[in-house]
């Protein structure tokens, strides 16, 4: 199974709609690639919180279009990074789609942990509330998005919902680009699941972007990382990985679940 990461460079000075004619013909040079993957919120930036309301668009939007064209004339599963979408009743969600080699729509996963504490996208944002795993002929993605990287518990609902890779999309800011490594290895790790986190280059709103996307296999080694700057990033993966490395370390069925709390924390 062969995934290119597109590691694509945000800059403001770029327009949406250039960036995304752009972005389209990274994914339609992908073709030979089974799946493709694209950052969080690349059309306008994870930190442009001033564009959100402006650049919002439809689940079946402009971006969505475009991704869809791009996949079906490439031939190759996207995941098409994330978008701001304005829901029917108003709402905004940091949103990833799944294309199929056809152009269909095959996921919808609306990010459940939003990023900004008491600003910025976790006030301008709904929460997301489902796991969202998409099933391809060669494997189970798993959708989690940016922030999401730092709940563990969210992945081991998608392994438990059967993904054996975890895909990320994220605009993961450099001054925590440390963080970002050692949680994608964690989460591939304890998961004994491929994970697949594409970051963005560039700055978004003036927030230096870490880049260094990564591919990590389920026994937490690095196969591939990319630079700072715009790159593609292609690597081939073995789909029976995840479940030999669960069967030569059969870690994942030794959990215990549904412990009661120590006795001092009971009413």
């Amino acid at each position: 199974m062969r995934a290119s990461l597109i590691q694509i460079a945000v800059d403001r000075d770029e327009s949406v709609d250039s960036r995304r004619r752009r972005a389209a013909e990274l994914v339609r040079g992908q073709r030979g690639s089974d799946l493709v993957v694209l950052p969080e919120l690349w059309p306008v930036g994870a930190f442009a919180y001033e564009s959100f309301e402006a650049e919002a668009e439809t689940l079946d939007g402009p971006t969505h279009r475009a991704m869809a064209e791009a996949a079906a004339a490439a031939g190759v599963w996207l995941h098409a990074g994330s978008v701001v979408e304005r829901a029917p009743d108003g709402r905004l969600f940091n949103t990833s789609l799944v294309l199929s080699p056809e152009g269909r729509l095959a996921g919808v996963y609306r990010k459940i942990h939003r990023f900004g504490f008491d600003k910025g996208e976790a006030v301008m944002m709904a929460a997301g509330e489902d796991l969202v795993t998409v099933r391809l002929p060669q494997a189970t993605l798993g959708l989690g998005t940016c922030y999401d990287l730092r709940f563990p518990e969210l992945f081991r609902g998608l392994v438990d919902a059967g993904a054996d890779v975890l895909v990320v999309p994220a605009g993961w800011p450099e001054r925590r680009r440390a963080h970002w490594t050692l949680l994608a290895r964690a989460r591939a790790v304890e998961n004994q699941s491929y994970v697949l986190a594409c970051g963005t280059a560039g700055t978004h709103a003036g927030v230096e972007q870490a880049g260094h996307s990564i591919v990590v296999d389920p026994w937490g080694e690095v196969l591939a990382e990319a630079g700072a700057g715009e790159e593609v990033l292609t690597v081939d993966l073995d789909p029976k990985k995840p479940a030999a490395t669960r069967d030569q370390f059969p870690a994942l069925k030794d959990r215990r679940l549904g412990l009661a709390p120590p006795a001092s924390a009971r009413p």
